[in-house]
């Protein structure tokens, strides 16, 4: 009998994270040559997201920057994750992955999710607010009705209908209802809030309506998974994340990924090493045989059918490492070894 792991598909999000001493367009480059490697290891898609004023993210344009990615791939599959609906007219979306799926063929996913901008700020220079995302399920049949054919306005949404780009509902909470509702697949995270996460599925599963786009439920779990020789290597991959994030909390900003031997011997506020500690706790992080057991233990608790790998840290080399042994560990083709 085959194992969850090696029956389940293994995928990659990459956010563009900027590293400290590095620039935005390094990091858009570093997105596009991550994709051409885990597409070389063999992992079925590669995801890029949507951030809007964020100093240490450079993806604000994940359809522009899907593009690239697909251009530069020739099988992997390429998608978002997501684009965040509530900041766009459904029209335009249509339009934009239209145009992907007529130059990429059979390779474009459209991931999509309900936030808005992170700051009032951004939020204001997008033309939205907060009450934007509660207009979601909305905003998300609008969107699919383009590709149908199916608009009461009697426009057409060109080259978008008649073709079929993979829907994907990024959510936690209310999310897993909209993707049930709508016979869509789920994306649901984080691998840390694993009782909250199995509450969503659960929700998902028992309230899913087949549809033209899917006809039973597909469940992907994304989150952090680090892979290194040792376990403290695994877990220094995890440190510039975790501070960032923290910082993030507690100054109103995500700065730049600072390398984790800056971090580690930083002096912290108590709530700042509280916000820290807990970024490093419950992550599946460690070496091959301990990823794998975590690994065994998600997929049995949630049966998904995938992983969407959302890794981020300042020395690029490390987080390639990981990727490749993780490839090993799931028996991917361009893994080292197979288990």
């Amino acid at each position: 009998m085959s194992s969850p792991i090696t029956s389940a598909r293994f995928s990659v999000l990459d956010r563009s994270r900027i590293r400290e001493g590095h620039t935005g367009p390094e990091a858009l480059r570093d997105t596009v040559r991550l994709a051409q490697e885990v597409e070389r290891l063999g992992y079925h898609r590669f995801w890029v997201a949507e951030h809007h004023g964020v100093p240490g993210v450079a993806g604000s344009a994940p359809t522009v920057l899907a593009a690239a990615v697909a251009g530069a791939t020739r099988t992997i599959r390429v998608g978002t994750g997501g684009v965040m609906l509530p900041n766009h007219r459904p029209l335009v979306v249509a339009e934009q992955f239209g145009v992907l799926e007529s130059l990429f063929p059979g390779r474009i996913d459209m991931g999509l999710g309900r936030s808005v901008g992170f700051t009032d700020g951004v939020r204001k220079a997008l033309g939205r607010d907060k009450g934007d995302a509660e207009d979601f399920a909305a905003q998300l049949d609008e969107l699919l009705g383009w590709f149908r054919g199916t608009s009461p306005t009697g426009v057409r949404a060109r080259p978008a209908e008649g073709l079929t780009v993979p829907p994907f509902v990024l959510a936690m909470g209310e999310g897993a209802a909209i993707a049930a509702r709508a016979g869509l697949p789920l994306v649901i995270g984080d691998l840390r809030d694993r009782d909250r996460m199995l509450r969503g599925i659960d929700h998902y599963r028992a309230r899913f309506r087949p549809s033209v786009w899917a006809s039973e439920p597909y469940v992907v779990v994304s989150g952090t998974v680090a892979v290194a020789a040792t376990p403290e290597e695994a877990r220094r991959l995890l440190v510039p994340e975790a501070w960032s994030m923290a910082h993030s909390r507690t100054h109103g900003t995500f700065p730049p990924l600072p390398p984790a031997e800056r971090v580690e011997p930083l002096a912290m506020t108590a709530r700042e090493r509280g916000l820290y500690e807990s970024g490093l706790a419950g992550q599946v992080a460690g070496t091959e045989e301990q990823v794998a057991h975590a690994l065994k233990s998600v997929l049995k608790e949630t049966g998904a059918q995938e992983v969407l790998v959302t890794t981020s840290t300042h020395d690029r080399e490390a987080l390639l490492d990981s990727y490749r042994r993780l490839a090993a560990v799931a028996g991917l083709d361009g893994g080292t070894t197979r288990r």
